[in-house]
C-alpha cells in the first residue's frame, strides 16, 4: 500500500535511506560516502521541500520515494527500498505513483554515475540519460561540485 508520509515517519524514512544506501559503499567515491549516508538533520531539511510517499507491507514501511517541484520540472528524490524488499516491484509502484502525482511535464532524477543498478531502474521505466547533466544539476539541485562531477541526470517527459 502506498501512502503519503509525514514528519512522524521521519525516523523510519531515515532508517530506510541509510540501510539501502549501504549499496553505495565501495561503489561511489570514498570522499562522497559517509555514515550515516543521510544524517537526521539533513532529512529534516529535505522534508520541508520534498513530498515523500512510502510503500507498506503488512503495516511496515519498507520503501520511500519523494518528489520536489523545482521551477518547470519535478525532481524524483530519495528513492530507497529496504534491501530485503528490493526487486519486488516496490520501486516501480512508487515511481508510477509519483508520475501520476506530479504536475509538470518533465521529471528528472539525479544519481551517482557508478550506481548502475539505479540508472538501469530508471532507464527500464523510460528515463534517458540527459547530455547536459552539469547544467541541470546546477539549475535544479543544490549539491557540491564533487557530487556534480560523479553524478548523472536522467529525465522523462510525461
Amino acid at each position: 500500500m502506498i501512502r503519503e508520509l509525514s514528519p512522524k515517519d521521519a525516523f523510519t524514512i531515515y532508517e530506510i535511506i541509510n540501510a539501502a544506501a549501504q549499496a553505495y559503499k565501495g561503489i561511489i567515491p570514498d570522499d562522497c560516502y559517509h555514515e550515516p549516508y543521510m544524517p537526521k538533520e539533513e532529512l529534516q531539511e529535505e522534508m520541508k521541500n520534498v513530498t515523500f510517499f512510502g510503500w507498506e507491507e503488512k503495516g511496515k514501511l519498507v520503501g520511500v520515494m519523494g518528489f520536489q517541484p523545482v521551477k518547470d520540472v519535478t525532481l524524483i528524490r530519495h528513492a530507497y527500498v529496504l534491501p530485503n524488499y528490493q526487486r519486488k516491484g516496490i520501486g516501480t509502484r512508487l515511481l508510477s505513483h509519483l508520475k501520476l502525482m506530479t504536475k509538470t511535464k518533465e521529471l528528472l532524477v539525479g544519481t551517482w554515475a557508478d550506481a548502475v543498478w539505479a540508472i538501469d531502474f530508471y532507464q527500464k521505466h523510460g528515463f534517458r540519460i540527459m547530455p547536459d547533466k552539469d547544467k541541470l544539476l546546477n539549475v535544479y539541485w543544490n549539491i557540491p561540485q564533487r557530487q556534480i562531477e560523479t553524478s548523472v541526470v536522467l529525465g522523462i517527459t510525461k
